[in-house]
This record gives structure tokens, sequence and C-alpha cells, in this order.
């Protein structure tokens, strides 16, 4: 009795010691989670590139690593770490069922090994970075919801997903898939949810997707499909949302539509093709959104619309919708877009009476008296009838123009900036949905839109990152739009205009992230005249943070006003890498005339007549200057007897048109000294030449250079707008050429060296040779350059190379050889000068 006294208070010892080396035993891990499953996270963590997993805790004891509490609900809060497990299987028994790792940036592939959790529903990896296609393994799993949304997948859609019969949710937008839809989606009878948007699809959609009876969201936008809206809405009676945007569909839309009567939102727009009347929708008594834009639709808005008690938002814009707009005085619509119709009639009061946003711009009103064009809230740019032919286009009791303007330049969504010489206007509006803002004394915008799914009230945007272009300042803002957004500038004088667009894409990224997998695609009107189908600023600009800048050279001003419109047709992606971040982007626009006013023009002519007299008796006053060989000669004497062919220019407007020769305006050092960059009062840009007291080149190469270049004129040589003989001033005046010299495209330092491309460089030596060839051989004058070396070569806005500096030319006399031995000017760089 007494030794089974001392023994039995170590039995207790002993039996913990044992139930410890069982433990141990297994592995080190303590838990319910299967070994197969654990081993198959493994796998999968390593396929997907996710390294924060902690493997030796299990994966069902909600430790942080696998089930990280959600962050509070916002616009940003896109990032989720969940591994959810049921541990309510018979025994206690415990299965993965829920895998969602969103926002977190994987660069992996979609896992083979999620085949292995054979209890898996939900599998979410949206908005990463994941590459490669949807793995064949896949098609065995039992899931029910599938989101692989927002990832740089590729290559056509597995005919194999039309085996996981057990789906009731499918997401695989804004993504990089290509090819046809394939018909097996069409076995996914339990279907509730699928979205293809804003990827690369093309084709017409199968027939087989008819059978998907039980769908309540559809949605297929930026794709590029083909054919007609397909008929399939007869069988999908549950259907709540659809969306069918910018998706390359052509119209019309089916009578089918009317049997959708649960439909709540339904967004059409960007139809291709034939037009029709409007679509019976009069059944669908839920509907809280409603947009057909741009489908072609004509005829009258139906008064039914009126029964869509709980209606939101309508747009109907950019049809060719007409007669009178309906009484909708029930309705409690915050956004109303009738932009760009056909509507006529007078304002109803619904609308006069509204505090909401109502765009009504662009349509065949009728004014009443109490009818104001700059109203909060109501957009009536261009709304009433005749306003076409009105000289201002805003308004019919604005005032008429003062004067003409030749020129304008916004920065647009920033604040007024001077680049260089130029000074751009600021434009820091906050726009809004339905906004009209008369801006300057000749400009301003016109608004339409609002972003879907996203409260953003100002429509302008700002920098993200640091930014190293030229000219940074015209990019750290820019204007944004969610749908439409029109500059309109009037008062200009009729003629020919070059219109340069600047962009740089400031907001989406370019990384290796799923905040860089947004894309804007726009497209950009001038005169109402489709310019650029499509607009990419990334791919023209080859990346983020990079300018680009469009131009249109020969736009024509008729009625004085010109219009600049840009335009969101439903392509990219409307919610990556938030919602709200699409539509047209522009961060300056420049406005220049390419003709001379014609106060201008007329004065130099009347100058030309009277020079022309003057060149017959004398010319000019009398300076004094040391000539080539020695002797003192006056400028009156130098310059009698040329037949000059241009005008000339008083030293004060030289001084202004230069701000008084202000160091920042300087361009260049010619051979004859400075040259600066000046705006005459017209605005006009010019280059001014100065000659300097201490230069080598005097009298001789400054009468020389007058006479030949105003005789000689081609599209490769430098145009002389005239010159100032004034006192001991002595001036050239030329066109100014906006890419400076070639030396300085070639060697200069780095911010302006430009990236010139074979084409280009083949250009620019085809150029210079018709120059050379016109000066050796088809001129009235054959002249010898001596001087060609890049730092005389000119470039203009598009590149074309233009000969100048004649100071040195030397006049080839007939029967003359048309080669100087003897090289003039400099020597420097000649090595690097042989090749462009």
């Amino acid at each position: 009795m007494m030794m089974m006294a001392r023994v039995v208070p170590y039995i207790g010892f002993v039996v913990l010691i044992f139930l410890l080396l069982c433990m141990e035993a297994q592995a080190g891990r303590l838990g319910p989670t299967p070994d197969d499953e654990v081993e198959a996270l493994g796998e999968i963590a390593q396929q997907l590139g996710k390294t924060d997993w902690k493997m030796e805790i299990d994966p069902c004891i909600n430790d942080t690593s696998w089930l990280t509490p959600a962050p509070p609900k916002s616009e940003e809060s896109v990032y989720t770490n969940i591994v959810w497990c049921n541990c309510s299987y018979p025994g206690g028994a415990c299965h993965v069922e829920n895998i969602t790792l969103t926002g977190q940036d994987l660069d992996g592939i979609l896992p083979p090994a999620l085949v292995k959790l054979k209890y898996l529903k939900i599998i979410d990896l949206a908005r990463n970075y994941l590459s490669g296609n949807i793995p064949h393994e896949w098609a065995t799993m039992q899931l029910e919801r599938m989101s692989i949304a927002v990832n740089n997948l590729s290559g056509p859609i597995p005919n194999h997903l039309g085996k996981m019969t057990t789906l009731q949710y499918l997401s695989i937008e804004n993504n990089q898939f290509s090819g046809t839809v394939p018909p097996g989606l069409g076995n996914l009878l339990n279907l509730e949810d699928i979205f293809l948007s804003a990827n690369n699809l093309t084709g017409e959609l199968p027939p087989a997707l008819a059978r998907l009876t039980k769908l309540r969201q559809f949605r297929i936008s930026s794709n590029n499909f083909t054919g007609k809206m397909p008929d399939f809405f007869q069988s999908w009676k549950q259907l709540e949302k659809l969306e069918i945007q910018g998706s390359g569909l052509k119209g019309p839309i089916p009578s089918s539509i009317s049997v959708l009567k649960n439909l709540t939102e339904l967004r059409i727009s960007d139809l291709l093709g034939e037009g029709s009347d409007f679509p019976p929708l009069m059944n669908m008594k839920h509907m809280g959104e409603l947009t057909l834009s741009s489908c072609n639709i004509s005829g009258e808005i139906p008064g039914y619309i009126a029964n869509m008690k709980i209606l939101k938002k309508l747009d109907l814009s950019f049809n060719r919708l007409e007669k009178q707009i309906p009484e909708f005085e029930g309705l409690t619509l915050m956004n109303t877009y009738l932009t760009s119709n056909l509507l006529n009639g007078s304002i109803p009061n619904w609308i006069r009476n509204s505090k909401r946003s109502i765009d009504l711009s662009y349509n065949n009103l009728t004014r009443s008296p109490q009818d104001t064009c700059t109203g909060t809230g109501l957009n009536l740019f261009k709304s009433f009838h005749g306003q076409e032919n009105s000289t201002l286009g805003v308004c019919p009791e604005d005032k008429p123009c003062s004067q003409d303007y030749y020129s304008l330049h916004i920065n647009c969504g920033g604040s007024s900036a001077n680049i260089g010489s130029i000074s751009y206007v600021g434009d820091t509006d906050l726009g809004g949905p339905s906004r009209f803002y008369e801006a300057g004394d000749n400009w301003g915008f016109s608004s339409t839109g609002h972003f879907q799914k996203a409260d953003i009230k100002n429509y302008t945007t700002n920098n993200v990152s640091v930014l190293r272009m030229h000219d940074y300042k015209l990019y750290m803002n820019a204007r944004i739009s969610p749908l439409s957004h029109t500059y309109y500038v009037q008062c200009l004088a009729n003629g020919k205009y070059t219109v340069r667009l600047h962009f740089a894409e400031i907001v989406l990224r370019g990384n290796k992230s799923f905040y860089g997998l947004g894309r804007r695609i726009f497209d950009v009107y001038v005169q109402r005249e489709l310019k650029r189908k499509d607009f990419d600023i990334v791919k023209e600009a080859k990346g983020v943070d990079t300018a680009v800048i469009i131009n249109f050279t020969a736009v024509s001003v008729i009625n004085k006003s010109l219009e600049i419109r840009f335009h969101w047709a439903g392509k990219g992606t409307t919610a990556t890498p938030k919602r709200g971040i699409y539509g047209p982007l522009i961060s300056a626009i420049s406005v220049e005339a390419n003709f001379r006013p014609s106060k201008w023009k007329k004065n130099i002519a009347v100058g030309a007549v009277v020079f022309s007299l003057c060149v017959v008796s004398i010319i000019l006053c009398i300076l004094w200057w040391k000539g080539c060989f020695g002797r003192r000669l006056s400028r009156e004497k130098e310059l009698k007897g040329l037949d000059l062919q241009t005008g000339f220019f008083t030293f004060k407007q030289i001084r202004a048109a230069t701000n008084n020769f202000e160091a920042a305006n300087k361009i260049g050092e010619g051979g004859f000294g400075s040259v600066y960059k000046g705006i005459l009062l017209d605005g006009t840009i010019i280059a001014v030449k100065q000659l300097s007291s201490k230069s080598k080149q005097g009298n001789r190469e400054f009468v020389n250079e007058i006479g030949m270049i105003s005789a000689l004129q081609h599209p490769n040589l430098v145009r002389l707008y005239g010159c100032c003989i004034e006192g001991n001033q002595l001036f050239l005046v030329y066109e100014y050429m906006e890419n400076n010299s070639l030396a300085r495209a070639l060697f200069g330092p780095e911010e302006y060296c430009l990236n010139l491309d074979w084409p280009t460089r083949q250009k620019i030596c085809v150029g210079i040779a018709r120059g050379l060839a016109f000066l050796h051989e088809e001129s009235t004058i054959k002249v010898v350059h001596r001087d060609i070396k890049t730092t005389n070569v000119l470039l203009d806005r598009d590149l074309n190379p233009k000969i100048s500096d004649f100071g040195l030319a030397k006049l080839d006399e007939e029967g003359n050889t048309h080669i100087s031995t003897r090289v003039a000017g400099t020597m420097r760089l000649f090595y690097k000068e042989r090749v462009i």
C-alpha cells in the first residue's frame, strides 16, 4: 500500500510525457486542418508568389497570416487576406472553403494546385498582377464564385471553363483575354452574374448564352465584338443589371428587351451601325439608372419614363431624339443628360425648377426670357435654335466680338503658367456633371457626365509622382471628364489654325502592379470632326508621366469659333486601380493662327510699296559700320540697289516683342550675335537675330543675307519676315522654329535632345538636300551657302528642316562652278555634324 501511494503521484506525470511525445510525432503541427490541404496551400502560395503565409501555423485557427481583419470600408480598401475554413463537417473536421486574396499585387500565376482543395467554393484573386491563363485543372472544381478580375491574364477564354457547372458568379473583367466567347459558357446554368468587360474579346456572342436563364447581371463593355446585339433577352427574364458600353456591337436594340421587367440598371452606349426608334422599356418600373447614349436612337422621348418612380439617372445623350422634352415632374432625378440631340420647343418647368444636374447642351430648343446660359446645374451651351450661326455660339444676347484673336493657350486643370515667352491661362474651375463655364473673354468649356459609382466632384486632377519632362508645369494638373468635355474659343479671325493638344498620363501608373493595369481610352474631336479614335495616352507617349503633343496643322475657323471636344465612348477600364479613373484627360491646349493678322498684312503691304519706292531713290538712313575689306561704308550705300521683298520693323516693336531682350527669351548665339524669341502684338511668334557690334561679320554679311533671303523662298529655307535698321541697331526678323537647331536636337543638353527615328532623320536629310538643290540650281539667283552645319539647320514643330544663316553665302555667277573650294564659317563639331 505504501508502495502504491508512492507510485500514484508519478502516473499523471508519465501520461503527460506520453501525450507530449505523441504530439511531437505529428511533425510539430497543431490544429484541425487536414495535412493534404495544408500541403496544397503551400503549393498554391508558391504558384501565386505569396510569401507571408505561416505554414507552421494551422490555417483554420484564424491566425492573422491566414485571416487578416478587413480594413474599414472605403474606396481605397481593396486589400483582403482571407483563408476561411468550415469546421462543421462530420467529426469536427475543418476544410478550406474560401480563399480571398485581393489587392496584394501577387505576380505569379493562377495556381493549378487549387484543384487539391476539394471543398473550396470561393476563389477571389482580383486586383493582383497574375499572368497566364485559367488552368485546365480547374475544370473539375466545384466552385460557386470565381473572381480573377483586374489581373494581367491573357489568351483565349478556355472552353473548359464551361465544365464548372456549379459557378454562380464569374468575373474575368479587366484582363487581356482575347478571341471569341466560348460556347461552353452556355453550360453554366447556375450562373447569376457574369462580367467580361474591359478585355480584347472579338467575334459574335454565341447563341448558347441564351441558356443562362438565371442571370441577374451581364456586363460585356469595352470589347471588340462584331455583329448585332443578340436577341437573348427573352430568356433572361430575371436580369437586373445589363451593361453593354463600347462593346463593338451594332444596333438596333432588339425589341425583346421589353421582357426585362426586373431591370434596375440599363447601360447601353456607343452602338455601331443602323439606328432605331426608342426601345420599348415601358414595363421596367424598378429602373434606377437608364443610359442609352450614342445608340443612334431617333423619335421622341417616351412619356412612360415618368412611371419609373425610382429613376435617379437618365442619360439619352448623343442620339437623334427630337420634338419636345416630356414632363417628368414626379421623378427625383439626380442627373439628366439630353446632350446633343434634336430636341425643340421650350424648356419644361420641371427642368427650370430642378436643383439637380441637367444638361441640354447642343439642341434646337426655343429660348424664353428667363433662360440664362450660366445657371447653376443647368447646362444650356448651344441649346437654342439659331445659335449655330451665332458669331459667339453661346447665347444670342451676348455682345459681338470687340476684336479678333489669333491665338490662345490654356493650362487645362491648372493655374496660369509661363512657358518661355508664351503665357498659358489658368483653368482651375472644378467643373461638374452639367457645367457651362465662361473662363475668359473669348473661351470657356462645357462639361457633361458624372463618374460611374464614384463620388467625384472635382473634374481636375494632379500628378501623383515627380514629373521630369520638359515644360513640366503644363502637366502637373489636367482636366478630366467621365463623358464629354468641350473647350470652345470664340472671336477668332477666320482662317487656318494649328491646334496642339498636350497629354500626359499622371494618374494611372506603369509599374508591375494592379495600379498599372488601368487603360484610359477616349476620342478626340476638333471642329466636330473625329480626329483620334480610341486614343490611348500611355500607348502614344510610350509610358506614364511622359508628355505627348498631338498637332493638327490646318484647322479651319469659319464662323470665328473653334471647338475641341474629348469624349469617352465606353472603352478602357472604369475601376482600376479604383472606381472613377477613366475618361478623357487633357493637360494643355495651344491654338495659333497659320496666317498673319489682316492688319499686320496690310501694314506690311503698304510698307513694301513704300520700301520699293525708296529703293529706287535712297535706302533709309546713313549708318556707319566697318566693312569686310576694312573700309567704312554707309548702310544706305550697302542696301542701295537691292530689290528687297520684305518689310521693316521699328526698334520699338522688336524691343516689345522680346520683352526688352529678356535673357529668358534668348534662344541662341549666331554668327551675327544673339538670337531671341519674340511675340508680336498680334500673337505671331518670331525669332530676332541681333547684329553684334563685336562680330567680325558686319555690313556686308548683313546686306548679303537680307538681299538673298528676301529673294529666295522655299519650304526648306527659313522665311524672313523683315528687318530693322535704326540708329546702330541691326536686326533680322525670321519665322520662329519650335525645335531650334538640328545641333541642339542631336548634341544639346539632355532635356532638349530629341529622339529622332530613322524615317525622321531621312526626312531631315532629304529636306536639307532639297534646300541646297534649290539654292544651287533651281532659284533665279544661284547661291552657294558655304556654311552648312547642324547649327544652321533649324527644325519647325513638325521637324521639317529649314536652312538658315545666309550671311556667308556666295552668289554664283553664270559660268562659275557651284562648288566653293574655300570653307567659310566655323569648323567646330565638324566630326559630329557629318551624321544625323
